[in-house]
């Protein structure tokens, strides 16, 4: 894998792992905390529709798919606040609405776009210098933006109620960060793809919980571990001449099975010696 680095698209690719998961680290461990991995899925799938219309409309994909996964998200979070009970029936209309739109405009594109696969699957090794500029500039953001609100998500992900009672905009801050959730979707996607990007998104953070005991160490194990799975999964990709994106989260699936049986045998090895 050495002699790969001398290769710009190598260069590139670790670029976008190291930003991904600093993208991924933060936003996907507010995801996590407060439990809204679903709605996630549903703003990632129905981005597909922005992909599809970019296409049709001949405008950058990643410009059609921000614009039109933000406006989702904005329903999404109205939807939510308005009436939890319904939201999840309202965000799978939505989820498929978008995949079918997605598909629809594609099928009356003229042409075949030799792109399209890796919207779905991803791929890192494609990932271009602008897009690892607007990779930094808005990991740079996020960064920023969650730390000026960190007291106020902290708030709101573990007491909600409280959130409120302290006069804390709680609406608002959560229609940002379904704001922030699609923008991070849309740089995800280049790398591990639409189908692959919720695991990416909360494989790390699920982990980083389980051995963290603040929300920043959190933020901070996760986006060591999206690292991790990141580099390992290029690895495997360019010595196997496998799938980017599927590498990535094969690596931490495997990782997050090995996890969990290990959670498993000291839980029962802390039961048996107390027994």
């Amino acid at each position: 894998m050495l002699e790969a680095l001398q290769y710009d698209f190598i260069q590139r690719a670790i670029m976008a792992g190291i930003f991904v998961s600093i993208i991924c680290g933060i936003i996907g461990t507010l995801v996590v905390v407060n439990r809204i991995v679903f709605i996630a899925g549903g703003i990632t799938h129905a981005s597909y529709g922005g992909i599809g219309l970019s296409l049709f409309l001949k405008i950058p994909a990643t410009i059609g798919a921000t614009i039109f996964s933000l406006i989702v998200a904005f329903i999404i979070g109205g939807v939510t606040l308005k009436d939890k009970q319904r939201a999840d029936t309202i965000i799978g209309v939505i989820w498929a609405f978008g995949m079918a739109l997605g598909i629809i405009l594609i099928d009356l594109t003229p042409g075949y776009n030799v792109d399209l696969m890796s919207y779905l699957f991803g791929n890192i090794l494609t990932v271009s210098s602008i897009d690892i500029w607007i990779m930094a500039i808005l990991s740079v953001f996020i960064f920023i933006i969650v730390s000026l609100f960190y007291k106020q998500f902290l708030t709101i992900a573990y007491d909600e109620e409280y959130a409120k009672v302290i006069k804390i905009p709680v609406g608002l801050l959560y229609m940002l960060l379904l704001s922030l959730i699609s923008i991070s979707i849309i740089m995800i996607i280049q790398v591990v793809g639409l189908i692959l990007v919720i695991a990416l998104l909360t494989i790390p953070p699920y982990i980083a919980e389980k051995t963290s005991s603040s929300l920043y160490k959190m933020m901070i194990i996760s986006s060591f571990l999206s690292l991790i799975f990141s580099l390992s999964g290029l690895w495997l990709s360019y010595t196997k001449n496998l799938s980017s994106g599927a590498s990535i989260i094969l690596v931490a699936s495997l990782f997050f099975f090995m996890f969990e049986v290990f959670q498993y045998i000291k839980k029962k090895n802390f039961s048996f010696q107390k027994g």
